[in-house]
């Protein structure tokens, strides 16, 4: 999208279930379960930029000896980074020990991260914090094997603090706000409790069930334990995806089937996606079961997923977001008035490239059958010159905006830096005949706009065409999410400020919305109803659209502005699995994500810039 927020976390899950001399003779390395994982994790890239980070647990190991090993990083390209420390680490032990690599026990022995329980874990920041401390996987230490643990993955948990409460620890600063810190403090509590009331056979069933009854959230979480047990689970709702594939050499998970399929070479078809409510166990031996830790609720898989996060070679998800396109062909057809031949058609950003094919699959469609009524209404009079020009018409596309992927704006003053973003886009002169062309741009989805009034907006139109269209694949994004994407500022939402803008003659409207909120916070019951839906009901959504349209057309710019936006019945026909629509209907979930909307809310009223939960 134009206006990028920040991407989800990935995650990545290696169980071996052969001796490392089996990979050895089968592969020629005994490396092939890193290898696998940094594999895994490069294919989940466009989840996480931020950090990353890995940790493995080692089966078998004499006691006195490290069985359990972490690495984190929070460079540029962290996970090259990461696998380039354990690389120079076997190459240091190679030059000292030459031909170990043909020694599998040796290897085992002597590679700190050569263990048979892997995990990783791609990060982007939910508070802007980019230390490597905030780093997946987060570990506990003990002197027990079974109560040390190492847990990474996708998600938010809305009631962190009732959590840190629950278990009775004040956290440090640094972790106050993890939900993951406060995740593994109560996980590692029943471990405890669990370990000491059956030693010989701890339950990590009942231990996860324990746990994530507690949760408030969406969630995609893996885990190691230094006994040799690894873990995956998801939310009840399935709001944060999760798939895994088995066979009898190894047992893998991760947050997107392509993922899997290319790292693994797998078809379609043997990749499973674990169901909500769900937990795939591994226990010390490899024997693997897969069990109902929470009870499923209504399937809320997040549709965000489809139009923008999740990698696009995922053939569901590449037809899903042609149909994206396509399912707009009306609205557009409707705005330049069937006049194709006056129209050219191209997207932006990139990512929007998938919809952009199916916008033009309908524009082609209507063109064929309009060609296709005219040829037969001519009958045997035709006129051979007007035939071909009737069969050569096609659909006209240009790449307009090219990003200048090496521009970075540099200066941060408001009056300089925003001289400077408008060419972050470069455009392609010559495309567009002055006055006569209307000029449609596809994007993923507009949630601030900034990006299209400073930047996107004035560069196309320097190309003087006579109307600029810019299409969202997505509907309007009017809702914070706290289930994995990081948008909890009601201010930032491009849609909440032409609402308000709407409301600048009835301006009491939002300070009465706001006492009933604090009402329902005295009450306790700020849970209890999603209060800006309130606000919104207001107006229509034409009338909340035209005034997104004002908001990003910057004031010297005088060629008309339109924004078509997705319905949410045809991105439900689109994406007919994935139903999760809060961010665009208010529609949560949980009853944190009431809670959450109407703290952002509260925090917009009162003037305060941070986040709703």
């Amino acid at each position: 999208m134009s206006d990028a927020i920040k991407h989800e976390c990935g995650l990545a899950f290696i169980r071996l279930r052969k001796p490392f001399s089996y990979y050895h003779q089968t592969y020629g390395t005994v490396l092939w379960g890193l290898n696998k994982l940094y594999l895994l994790m490069e294919k989940q890239h466009n989840r996480g930029q931020d950090g990353a980070g890995i940790a493995t647990v080692k089966l078998d190991v004499e006691p006195g000896y490290p069985f359990m090993h972490r690495l984190r990083s929070n460079a540029t390209q962290a996970i090259s980074d990461i696998f380039q420390q354990v690389g120079k680490e076997i190459e240091e032990l190679e030059h000292y020990h030459p031909g170990i690599k043909n020694h599998p026990g040796l290897m085992k022995g002597n590679v700190k991260f050569l263990g048979e329980l892997l995990i990783g874990h791609l990060r982007y920041g939910t508070q802007g914090k980019n230390k490597v401390e905030y780093c997946h996987p987060f570990i506990k230490r003990d002197t027990i094997p079974v109560r040390n643990i190492a847990m990474a993955g996708n998600f938010n948990i809305v009631n962190t603090e009732e959590l840190f409460a629950l278990v009775g620890k004040e956290p440090v600063e640094n972790m106050r706000l993890s939900d993951l810190a406060a995740m593994m403090e109560l996980i590692h509590a029943f471990l405890c409790n669990e370990d000491s009331s059956s030693p010989q056979k701890m339950d990590i069933k009942k231990v996860l069930k324990k746990t994530l009854s507690l949760l408030d959230g969406g969630f995609h979480v893996g885990g190691i334990l230094g006994n040799g047990v690894g873990f995956v689970f998801r939310d009840a709702h399935g709001i944060r995806p999760s798939y895994y594939y088995i066979n009898d050499e190894v047992v893998v998970a991760a947050s997107e089937r392509a993922a899997i399929r290319t790292s693994f070479n797998v078809g379609e078809n043997e990749v499973k996606e674990l169901m909500p409510g769900q937990a795939l166990i591994v226990d010390e031996k490899g024997q693997i079961e897969i069990v109902e830790i929470l009870e499923p609720k209504e399937r809320k898989a997040c549709s965000f997923e489809r139009i923008y996060f999740s990698r696009g070679s995922d053939e569901k998800i590449y037809q899903e977001r042609i149909k994206l396109g396509y399912n707009l062909s009306e609205q557009v057809l409707h705005a330049i008035d069937h006049d194709l031949k006056n129209s050219i058609f191209s997207f932006i950003p990139n990512t929007a490239e998938t919809a952009f094919y199916g916008l033009l699959k309908g524009m082609e469609d209507y063109l064929n059958k309009i060609k296709t009524e005219r040829i037969l209404s001519w009958g045997n009079n035709y006129d051979p010159e007007k035939l071909v020009e009737m069969v050569n018409r096609r659909i006209r596309i240009e790449k307009i905006a090219i990003k200048d992927v090496k521009m970075r704006t540099f200066i941060t003053e408001d009056a300089g830096r925003s001289e400077m973003v408008q060419h972050v886009y470069d455009i392609t002169y010559g495309t567009v005949r002055k006055n006569e062309d209307t000029l449609v741009v596809i994007d993923d989805s507009i949630v601030r706009g900034t990006t299209l009034k400073q930047s996107i907006i004035k560069m196309l139109a320097r190309l003087e065409p006579k109307k600029i269209i810019v299409i969202s694949s997505s509907p309007q994004i009017r809702y914070p999410d706290c289930y994995g994407i990081d948008m909890s500022k009601m201010g930032e939402f491009v849609a909440f400020q032409a609402v308000v803008a709407l409301l600048k003659e009835n301006e009491n409207v939002l300070q009465e919305q706001y006492l009933h909120c604090k009402e329902l916070q005295r009450k306790n019951e700020l849970h209890s109803e999603n209060v800006v839906k309130r606000i919104y009901k207001m107006f229509t959504i034409e009338e909340i659209t035209n005034k997104i349209a004002q908001l990003i057309t910057p004031p010297d710019v005088k060629i008309p502005v339109q924004v078509i936006y997705q319905t949410i019945e045809n991105l439900h026909i689109a994406c007919p699995n994935n139903l999760g629509d809060w961010y665009f209907t208010g529609n949560y979930p949980t009853p944190g994500g009431n809670r959450v909307v109407n703290k952002a809310f509260m925090n917009f009223v009162e003037g305060k810039n941070v986040r709703g939960y």
